[in-house]
């Protein structure tokens, strides 16, 4: 890594861990991902169930396999050869978990955390249900203000999730949001978390380098 490129990422992220904290969050930074695993994995205790709420950041970090390997039952909706049924029962199991592990699609620098959903069991998650939420992101998701967060969405976010997905939605096409109105959209519910929810127990997890999208 660039030592320059290194230390803004530092100044950029320990701010936003000032303005979460002022929003009643547990917040950290920590420099790269091998010390966010190791972060998380010493805040999941054994016996507790653990939910993973649509997060490509968990996925590059790994997480699924490692907590599973601990010895805690996890609920992923994302495994692969799952039913349409089996999906759905496991959104639902993540919701009331004890612990949810996500990501956000934007960060403010005043702390406040934006994303959109398709089927909305991430946002649904985040806002009530598990007794301890972990969110974790890259500096890259850190923007300036609300606004430039739903325009990272528009513009970055949400085509990308849709190519993933493999969904026929116009902004695989065009690179940007086009607002489509067809049965396959996936930008149904857009919620901003200007403080923590009361009901949990939420930290922040702030990585020193881009993850996810």
């Amino acid at each position: 890594m660039n030592p320059a490129i290194d230390a803004h990422n530092q100044i950029l992220g320990e701010k936003v861990v000032k303005a979460l904290e002022k929003n009643n969050y547990n917040a950290f930074y920590v420099a790269n991902r091998a010390a966010a695993v190791e972060k998380v994995l010493s805040m999941i205790a054994p016996g507790e169930t653990v939910g993973f709420a649509g997060s490509w950041t968990n996925k590059e970090l790994g997480l699924p396999e490692l907590i599973s390997q601990k010895g805690n039952e996890i609920y992923d909706h994302n495994q692969p050869g799952l039913t349409p049924e089996q999906a759905m029962a496991l959104r639902r199991k993540e919701i009331f978990a004890d612990v949810l592990i996500t990501s956000t699609n934007a960060i403010t620098m005043d702390g406040q955390l934006v994303n959109t959903d398709g089927a909305c069991n991430r946002v649904a998650s985040m806002m009530f249900g598990p007794k301890k939420m972990i969110v974790i992101l890259g500096v890259n998701k850190i923007t300036s203000d609300v606004h430039a967060a739903i325009e990272r969405i528009k513009t970055y976010a949400a085509p990308i999730n849709n190519k993933r997905l493999e969904k026929p939605n116009p902004c695989t096409q065009t690179g940007v949001c086009m607002n489509c109105q067809g049965n396959t959209r996936i930008c149904n519910v857009t919620t901003i978390h200007h403080k923590r929810p009361p009901t949990i127990d939420s930290t922040v997890i702030i990585i020193g380098e881009d993850l996810g999208f």
